[in-house]
């Protein structure tokens, strides 16, 4: 059984905070959880909301069936009661305007008043909501301690110790299990993904989604002994990226399309440096400042395509939290060992979706350097650009090996690194630079199946559609649906192994993507011919959930 909470109201009016309290001790209790948020790009003011999912067992998407409102205004009233369920829960101050028999109307503001405390009335709530889950308030003074300084904690507690007196148990939990997990988001675990990958310096732009990765790795620079550094702008960014990556750093930024923009001719400018390089793309709404909170995968097409000129490069879609920390880790790796750029792709949902994964394992990590030594050099001048049968020349740190110098440069060059016009040289150097594609192509991961052996039905999605198409997936099959799905994580070099065995069984395959166009679909037909049948597609800024899959499949495609 898992139940669904909201939390509505304006900007302004705490709902980070009382979601943050949530999570945390329904997480402390063992349960599994997930939880999203959809808010406008303002302030103050406007409506937002955050959902939360909780339960026995693990959960991978959203959920528009709700159990309890939390509404802190009229409008979060107005706007979801609809989604309540028959038996579900109003929890609101006595001042929120709403006639339903499923309201308990709390005296929140004079219990927070009471207390001193004008901003404790989402604690109040926070005690409503766990009497009516029978939940006991053990571990919750520790959380408030941890979240609150002395005084303010212990005003809190108090307050919540009012709201869950006012109100009578209603729903039944089973028994949740030890707690053994990470309360994570992918923004979250792409940081510490990276602090275990060996990441020495930071920049970027602060520009939503991507700007909570900098802020984690700013709190956490002193203690990992790294650098961060917030710039003028993404130019900015990518170049001291580069400037770090060349001296020896491994280095990385992120940002979204709009900066992921400014920093395309530097991209290209890493193609023929050879200068390893991560970049972060956490997806918003185009085109221009699109919708600047909401999500969207339409920047695949992007960055496959984009920089002048043609050069090596990887793409990885982040699937969930678990999957952004070891990815990351692992793209700083591959970054390393062929001197190439990696982009990893998220998006909003992912960087602001928090759940519940298993407590990463640090023996699947390693830090891979793949810097040459003087002995590497065979007693010969250095040449940064030396030809090789895979491509990777031998990458020295300058000012490190007495007498080398490491040469860049942003025109063709020749082994050493000086320019030249030479047609006959630049073919070497470009049939060098595009080798590097086989070896990358050795490290790809196939994607994620699940679904009956022998589907009718494949869908295939990508990053974010894990969770929603993974759930979809056990709504259907409890149909009685012949179906399956492969959800990739590396995208480019495209995998194809799983794809062309699946492609060969079912009968209908379905792209299942938040773009207009379709883009893997669009990637998998030009990498291998596979067409697709049919396409769900979502494109309003709004993530579809498992329940919208589930019902566009048997509507659509049944």
């Amino acid at each position: 059984m898992k139940y669904n909470i909201l939390i509505g109201g304006a900007a302004g009016q705490g709902m980070d905070t009382l979601s943050v309290l949530i999570e945390k001790i329904l997480k402390r209790k063992g349960y599994f959880i997930h939880s999203s948020k959809d808010y406008m790009s303002r302030i103050r003011g406007g409506h937002n909301f955050i959902q939360i999912r909780f339960g026995v067992e693990p959960i991978y998407s959203h959920c528009p069936d709700v159990d309890v409102i939390i509404a802190l205004d009229n409008n979060t009233v107005e706007t979801h009661i609809e989604r309540l369920a028959s038996e579900g829960v109003i929890l609101c101050d006595e001042s929120v305007k709403v006639q339903d028999k499923r309201a308990i109307k709390i005296p929140m503001a004079k219990f927070a008043k009471e207390v001193n405390n004008l901003k404790a009335v989402g604690s109040v709530a926070v005690g409503s909501l766990l009497k009516l889950f029978g939940e006991s308030l053990d571990i919750v003074e520790e959380v408030f301690s941890n979240k609150f300084k002395k005084a303010i904690a212990q005003s809190n507690f108090e307050a919540l110790k009012k709201g869950y007196g006012f109100v009578e148990k209603k729903f039944q939990l089973y028994k949740p299990g030890k707690d053994n997990n990470l309360l994570l988001n992918c923004n979250d675990a792409i940081a510490l993904g990276a602090l275990a990958g060996g990441v020495g310096f930071y920049a970027g732009y602060p520009m939503t989604p991507a700007t909570s990765i900098m802020t984690q790795l700013s709190m956490r620079q002193e203690d990992a002994k790294i650098i961060v550094e917030q710039v003028e702008d993404e130019i900015s960014a990518i170049n001291m990226v580069l400037g770090a990556s060349y001296a020896g750093v491994r280095a990385m930024t992120g940002t979204s399309g709009g900066g992921y923009a400014l920093m395309v001719e530097a991209m290209s400018l890493q193609g023929i440096t050879e200068i390893p390089i991560v970049v972060v793309d956490s997806q918003r709404p185009g085109p221009a400042t699109g919708l600047p909170t909401r999500t969207e995968q339409g920047d695949l097409d992007f960055v496959l395509f984009s920089g002048h000129g043609e050069y090596p490069k990887m793409v990885i879609a982040v699937r969930n939290p678990e999957d952004a920390f070891y990815q990351t880790a692992r793209a700083l790796n591959i970054a390393d060992k062929y001197q190439t750029q990696v982009i990893i792709l998220t998006d909003e949902y992912l960087a602001d979706a928090t759940q519940t994964v298993p407590i990463v394992d640090f023996s699947k990590v390693t830090i891979e350097r793949y810097i040459a030594s003087k002995d590497d050099l065979a007693n010969e001048k250095y040449k940064r650009y030396k030809t090789t049968q895979d491509g990777v020349s031998p990458r020295i740190i300058p000012g490190k090996i007495e007498d080398e110098i490491v040469l860049i440069d942003s025109d063709e060059h020749n082994e050493y690194g000086h320019i030249t016009e030479s047609a006959d040289v630049r073919e070497v150097m470009m049939d060098k630079r595009m080798k590097k594609l086989n070896g990358i192509a050795s490290e790809i991961q196939e994607p994620e199946y699940f679904g009956v052996d022998v589907p009718e039905i494949l869908l295939i999605g990508w990053g974010s559609m894990y969770g929603p198409i993974r759930e979809a997936i056990d709504l259907l099959q409890k149909d009685s649906v012949s179906i399956g799905a492969l959800v990739f994580g590396d995208i480019y070099p495209l995998p194809t192994k799983l794809l062309k065995k699946y492609a060969s069984i079912a009968e209908k395959l379905v792209n299942v993507e938040m773009n207009y166009n379709g883009q893997l679909a669009r990637l998998i037909t030009q990498e291998t011919g596979i067409f697709m049948n049919q396409s769900i597609l979502n494109y309003n800024g709004r993530q579809m959930c498992a329940h919208t899959v589930y019902t566009r499949v048997k509507k659509e495609l049944m």
